[in-house]
């Protein structure tokens, strides 16, 4: 059995490989109890070598916050920009498609192919301004309480609109990915109106690059079991990847 040195070393050298590791996994893997190793994850918390979360431990800081949408718009950029080419290669001609607001999103409408026949429904000001220069797509704007961190709008207004529409496809956009609390963002009323979008949808496609998993935001959207396909970069560690098709979740690496 490993001394508390060596407890230590083992999972910090699990967590740089897998960015986030789990109570039940370590228990099994070093033969000691649960109040073992939450205490060792508690000792190497307050020495800032990691984040504790629920369940485990991540090397990132698991609590996101809110930044402004041309700030975030830099921040992988080309990891983004590959995620919006595969997802659009996901559209069928005749499509009616709702899409969520973010940043990833946003690269998703600007790989769109022209000429694509498609029915957008968004609470994007900048995917719509993006989509209205394509005569083949009909945009439709929801209304509502503008959030101008995320340009997008939110409420009750938008939440009503939706009721009447049906789609094939939602894309969302998204600020955590936590495996056991599930999608988050940081605004808990766009949250609520990404719950709504995924009720009016027939599949969930969940745009996200890798530096979203691991964290949470104030808002909680769903669980992982409420979604259908994601799509991310070469930088999702394997356990991961594993956990989520556990749960049926395609997922597309780019």
């Amino acid at each position: 059995m490993m001394n508390l040195a060596e407890r230590h070393q083992f999972i910090l050298s699990r967590l740089q490989r897998d960015q986030y590791i789990n109570v039940v996994d370590l228990c099994k893997e070093l033969k000691v109890s649960s109040v073992t190793i939450r205490k060792d994850l508690k000792l190497l918390e307050d020495k800032s070598l990691l984040f504790r979360t629920h369940g485990g431990a991540t090397v990132n800081n698991p609590y996101t916050v809110d930044r402004p949408v041309n700030e975030k718009e830099k921040i992988q950029s080309t990891e983004k920009n590959k995620i919006g080419i595969a997802a659009a290669a996901l559209l069928n001609d005749n499509d009616s498609i709702v899409i969520a607001s973010g940043t990833t999103v946003l690269y998703f409408a600007k790989n769109i192919a022209p000429a694509t026949n498609l029915t957008v429904v968004t609470s994007a000001l900048n995917v719509a301004l993006e989509l209205m220069r394509e005569p083949s797509i009909e945009v439709i704007q929801l209304g509502g309480l503008l959030r101008k961190s995320s340009s997008s709008v939110m409420g009750a207004y938008a939440e009503q609109v939706l009721q009447d529409f049906y789609f094939n496809k939602l894309f969302l956009g998204v600020d955590g990915i936590d495996l056991d609390f599930g999608l988050t963002t940081t605004n808990a009323m766009e949250a609520h109106l990404n719950r709504k979008m995924i009720g009016a949808s027939q599949k969930t496609i969940v745009l996200a690059d890798s530096t979203k998993f691991g964290k949470r935001g104030f808002g909680k959207i769903c669980g992982l079991e409420e979604i259908d396909h994601i799509i991310t970069d070469k930088g999702i560690s394997e356990q991961i990847v594993k956990h989520l098709e556990s749960l049926g979740v395609t997922v597309t690496i780019v």
